[in-house]
């Protein structure tokens, strides 16, 4: 991963987090010993004992007095990550749901050069998913949704609702991040800004984990985020086609 005499490459894993008192500890406790060189957790408004646990593991914690939700959350994480000048950012749910003991796998296309964003892939087989706990529902839209984008894209990932991501510094510097929705499409804002940017995007697979402890995104704002994610889209081809000048796109 590191030439022979080349300095150590500096990673920075950031957890936008909200109430995760009971797996935020397994989350950090399985990230690569030596490799990350800091940890930063931000709190969206939790009303448990997220931010008195992750003081305690020694993470940087910085706390929103308010919910601003879960792009929201992710723009204080990249904007605190990017003043320490890492290499590369890894972004993991606190939730336990993503294994972080992987963190080497998901960063090494980057240090190598071969891509300049990753992210694990929980879509493997049918059988797999559905033993790892992940709801049917969720499995069939997941993979639905996947058919969708990648013709609209033109690409061929396994699906883009992994909560597992790493980035170059390049790519945070460069996609403008903040002027995402403070929302859960935040994630595919991001994703196909990166893509319309020419960045090289890569995926490694990763264990489905689902259980009562893991958080979950009800109902009515899983469909908000699905037909949020279909505007996105939409906005995508018309930017494409040269119809609108969208300013989330570079």
């Amino acid at each position: 991963m590191r030439k022979k005499g080349s300095r150590k490459p500096k990673i920075i894993v950031v957890m936008p987090a909200f109430n995760a008192e009971k797996t935020l500890l397994a989350t950090y406790k399985d990230l690569p010993k030596g490799l990350v060189d800091e940890v930063i957790l931000v709190d969206d408004g939790s009303t448990d004992k997220t931010v008195k646990i992750a003081k305690h593991l020694g993470i940087k914690v910085f706390v929103h007095p308010n919910n601003l939700g879960y792009g929201g959350n992710q723009k204080t994480c990249y904007w605190e990550a990017l003043k320490k000048k890492p290499n590369i950012v890894v972004m993991v749910h606190p939730d336990y749901q993503y294994d972080s003991s992987l963190t080497g796998e998901l960063v090494r296309p980057i240090l190598e050069g071969r891509y300049d964003m990753m992210f694990g892939n929980r879509i493997r087989t049918r059988g797999e998913v559905l033993k790892g706990g992940m709801p049917p529902i969720k499995y069939f839209l997941n993979r639905i949704y996947a058919i969708l984008e990648n013709i609209i894209l033109g690409a061929n990932f396994s699906e883009y609702f992994s909560g597992f991501r790493a980035y170059s510094r390049r790519v945070l510097e460069r996609i403008p991040f903040q002027r995402f929705s403070d929302d859960f499409v935040f994630d595919q804002e991001f994703m196909i800004s990166a893509w319309t940017a020419g960045f090289r995007i890569g995926e490694i697979p990763i264990p489905v984990r689902y259980f009562s402890q893991a958080s979950s995104i009800n109902f009515t704002a899983g469909v908000k985020y699905l037909l949020e994610t279909i505007l996105i889209l939409i906005r995508y081809l018309l930017f494409k086609w040269g119809i609108s000048r969208d300013k989330i796109f570079v």
